[in-house]
């Protein structure tokens, strides 16, 4: 390390906070790649009797670095509380789970028994939960009350291994007669999707003690918040759940409502932007009405709620005395229902509780809102049907958009053929892998790639259907690789236009024109993160978009994952 690096090292660690057992390096953009570079660390790690909580967030730790500040740790054996959060910046995937095993076997090794573990914010994707597998099952989280991990882009096999290591971890810790009694879980921002959050209802049940539940933006939808549902009943000492920006619909906002009434500490629900709608509304109201006397926030803004539904919910927190928040916004009111809003809590001395109203949608009506569902409650069904065809699970029936047929009394319908034309009109993984190991020849020989807004509409359509699994993320690249090295070697196709073309379809740059653009950006972020690797793609464009990519945007904070992902690489490039 050269001395004016040191310099800078020791007058960041100057600024470190020591006091109450814990020793913080927060924020201080250490980079830590060697074992030299990390010396004054160990030093300050190894000098700390009583070391209780040890924070590393802001800084970026590598392989090597990770492995001789656990040295350090094995002596730690008072060690409670690690804040790990965002300390992989910068790094690759394939460097995070060697890291995180060599830190967790340390505490393994030391004896510690944690009481908190924050390793949000460190994009390890799913081989990043092997990396501290090994540790949740350990002793040293048999004592594990906080559990941290939002926004690590897990996926639904990460979701699926954590729930296996937390049900182990309950099933050891219980056999020495101290069960694990977790109370605060939190992975945001993960798209554990429905398998995912399946798969941690099933450990939530068992473990039945937790307080505080926040699982935010994981693209679940009911049968994953039904799960859930069950799971929380079975959890008496819930305090808060949140779910916000998952879509419930009537199905999974009913079976949600019917756990409210069996939960007696519940003190904040947010489902904001859960798309409960009217009916499931009027089901949490009666919840809330029957009982929830701690009750202090309920948020059920921007779930499509009309006026008689939120009414209901207005007029069912009359004797909630605790309550400090009531968020009804961007719903469809009107404005003559947010004045009736006013008019009912003044009536019961609490008008200070209602929060804003300025996003409104304003009213609709009722036929259309019908007509809405109907259709919503079909592609539920149809989604259904797509994923148990997808699993390939015997035992699963068939389910059709109006009837449920018996398994064992119908013989399986064959799949209808698929060809280039039907899988771009209506995209989905499986009519991607039913084209056959050809498809990505098929779609490039049958795009037009010397027009680019043809290029760009294929593009979007092949990335929609990306998964985190193995033979549908292979089935993309393949289809991509093919369809934009034809194009970007053709002389006749404009590079800066396509890119251009781009950005205004991901809503990342504005058009004089109105175009539509794509709901979720994130297959076509995780596409352009495979993409931008490959020799065929112009090195030149990745500046142009790296900048938009790093603009403030809603669409991206959405899919911090995947941005996070592609703006690593860009930067390696």
């Amino acid at each position: 390390m050269a001395s004016e690096d040191i310099t800078k090292l020791a007058e960041s660690l100057a600024k470190t906070k020591v006091g109450g057992g814990q020793l913080s390096f927060k924020g201080q953009s250490l980079k830590l790649n060697t074992a030299e570079d990390a010396e004054e660390v160990i030093k300050q790690i190894e000098e700390f009797d009583g070391l209780e909580a040890l924070r590393l967030e802001g800084n970026t730790v590598g392989v090597e670095a990770a492995k001789v500040i656990a040295k350090a740790l094995e002596k730690k054996r008072e060690l409670k509380r690690c804040h790990w959060s965002d300390m992989f910046t910068g790094r690759l995937r394939s460097e995070i789970p060697p890291a995180l095993i060599s830190l967790g076997d340390a505490l393994i090794a030391a004896g510690a028994q944690l009481v908190e573990l924050d390793l949000s914010d460190n994009a390890f994707g799913p081989d990043g939960v092997r990396g501290f597998e090994a540790l949740l099952k350990s002793p040293a989280c048999y004592t594990l009350q906080e559990l941290k991990l939002n926004n690590c882009g897990m996926g639904i096999g990460g979701g699926k291994i954590l729930a296996a290591a937390l049900k182990e971890c309950h099933r050891k810790s219980s056999a020495q007669g101290k069960p694990l009694a977790l109370k605060i879980f939190v992975a945001g921002r993960n798209r554990l999707e429905n398998d995912g959050a399946t798969a941690l209802a099933e450990a939530f049940g068992i473990i039945g003690t937790l307080e505080e539940v926040h699982m935010p933006q994981n693209g679940i939808n009911h049968p994953g918040i039904t799960a859930l549902a069950q799971a929380f009943a079975i959890n008496p000492l819930l305090k808060v759940i949140n779910l916000n920006d998952n879509t419930f619909t009537e199905k999974g906002a009913v079976a949600m409502a019917d756990t409210l009434k069996a939960l007696r500490q519940i003190e904040v629900i947010n489902f904001g932007d859960c798309l409960v709608r009217s009916k499931g509304a009027v089901a949490i109201a009666d919840a809330v009405k029957e009982g929830l006397h701690k009750l202090k926030e309920l948020n059920l803004s921007f779930c499509e709620i009309k006026r008689d539904a939120a009414l209901t919910v207005a007029e069912a927190i009359e004797d909630k005395t605790e309550l400090e928040k009531l968020d009804l916004n961007g719903n469809c009111l009107g404005e003559e229902v947010c004045e009736q809003l006013h008019e009912i809590l003044e009536g019961f001395n609490m008008a200070s509780v209602l929060g804003s109203l300025s996003d409104d949608e304003g009213e609709e009506d009722d036929d259309e809102e019908e007509e809405e569902e109907d259709e919503d409650e079909e592609d539920e069904e149809e989604e259904e049907q797509q994923q148990l065809k997808e699993r390939g699970a015997e035992e699963q029936e068939s389910l059709t958009p109006k009837k449920i047929i018996d398994s064992q009394a119908s013989t399986p319908v064959p799949s209808p053929p698929v060809d280039v034309a039907t899988f771009l009109a209506f995209p989905s993984p499986e009519k991607l892998l039913r084209l056959g190991p050809k498809c990505s020849v098929l779609i490039a020989q049958q795009t037009d790639t010397s027009d680019v807004e043809k290029v760009v509409a294929t593009l979007l359509r092949i990335s929609s259907v990306f998964k985190d699994e193995a033979p549908v993320k292979t089935a993309v690249h393949e289809t991509t690789d093919a369809l934009m090295k034809k194009a970007f070697s053709s002389a006749t196709f404009n590079s800066d236009a396509f890119i251009s073309n781009l950005l205004v379809h991901m809503g990342l740059l504005k058009s004089e024109e109105k175009i539509k653009t794509v709901p979720s950006l994130y297959g076509i972020l995780m596409t352009l993160n495979h993409m931008v690797q490959q020799d065929y793609f112009p090195k030149s464009l990745a500046p142009v978009l790296s900048a938009f990519v790093t603009k403030p945007n809603r669409a991206l904070d959405s899919c911090s994952f995947a941005r996070h992902m592609l703006l690593q690489t860009l930067h390696q490039l």
